[in-house]
């Protein structure tokens, strides 16, 4: 019954897990999860974690990112997700979703929530998708102030607090810099810069910072797309890939509805579907009715009174 109904590690050890990770001289790569059943896939294909990001559970609402969902949403698709993986999951918990004492309150009920860490942001709440124009940052005296707050909020000292800035595509990579060492000061774990462009920037941000950081790839933004294995070199700790499984499920899914609409029969799409049978090894099947077999597996006698 181990790992059937929920993952078999605690969050406590997933946690651990994921600051091995960090300072293990590997890569942790995280590709996002949209749902748990993708996340499930994550950890059989054998990635080091799975990253739950703000902008995919605002999508799966029909939301844009900017600030629109909460505390309660994000947390419960946390909750979902870390639920069925053995990996430690980091989740996008934006600008804390209010004041200093919200991002505290945010902690607490992502660490109830089983996640492994999550990342806090100095843009001005509401924010905006990190790759988009038209983002405006908090001075670094409140992001400082939000980090203390969740940080003295922590009652499990292994949960992760990353610090995003998002201020290298405002005021340039200087303040970001300078930034990201004020964040570190003020106890982050894991420093996360957003919108960097090249190699040449990501080197020179791992360069100004004794502190694990970590890169984001996702698709179609403002960084050149730049492998695990580079990245590693330069010497990042860990890497999300945010949105990816996302966009690969939705151009999947627009596709076969083209079809289905203009043919009236999905007949030609079964070569590019998961089959019924490889959902059911992915969902353990198997193992689900061994259980219940085991359980039920009494029979009542007759008796004569």
């Amino acid at each position: 019954m181990s790992g059937l109904l929920a993952a078999a590690t605690s969050a406590s050890d997933k946690r651990i897990a994921f600051r091995r990770g960090l300072t293990s001289g590997s890569i942790q790569r995280l590709p996002g999860a949209f749902n748990p059943l993708v996340a499930k896939l994550i950890q059989e294909i054998g990635f080091e974690g799975v990253y739950v990001s703000g902008a995919v559970v605002s999508a799966d609402l029909a939301l844009p990112d900017i600030g629109l969902t909460t505390l309660t949403e994000v947390a419960e698709r946390g909750r979902q997700i870390a639920r069925v993986t053995d990996l430690p999951v980091l989740i996008d918990a934006d600008t804390g979703f209010g004041e200093p004492m919200s991002a505290a309150r945010t902690v607490t009920v992502l660490e109830d929530a089983g996640i492994a860490g999550c990342h806090l942001e100095d843009q001005v709440n509401p924010k905006r998708c990190g790759h988009l124009d038209g983002k405006a940052v908090v001075p670094t005296a409140e992001m400082v102030r939000r980090l203390r707050a969740a940080v003295s909020a922590r009652r499990d000292p292994t949960f992760v607090i990353c610090a995003r800035t998002d201020a290298a595509g405002i005021n340039g990579i200087d303040d970001a810099i300078e930034r990201a060492k004020a964040y570190a000061d003020a106890g982050a774990d894991l420093i996360f810069t957003e919108a960097l462009h090249t190699e040449a920037e990501f080197e020179k941000f791992r360069a100004a910072l004794d502190i694990p950081l970590l890169a984001n790839m996702t698709e179609f933004g403002k960084s050149e797309l730049i492998s695990a294995r580079t990245l590693e070199d330069i010497g990042f700790n860990a890497v999300i890939y945010p949105v990816t499984t996302l966009r690969l499920a939705m151009f999947a899914a627009e596709q076969g509805l083209r079809e289905i609409h203009a043919e009236g029969t999905q007949s030609g799409l079964l070569e590019k579907m998961q089959h019924r049978s490889r959902l059911y090894e992915l969902l353990e099947y198997e193992r689900y009715n061994e259980f219940d077999s085991g359980i039920f597996n009494f029979r009542i006698e007759e008796s004569g009174s």
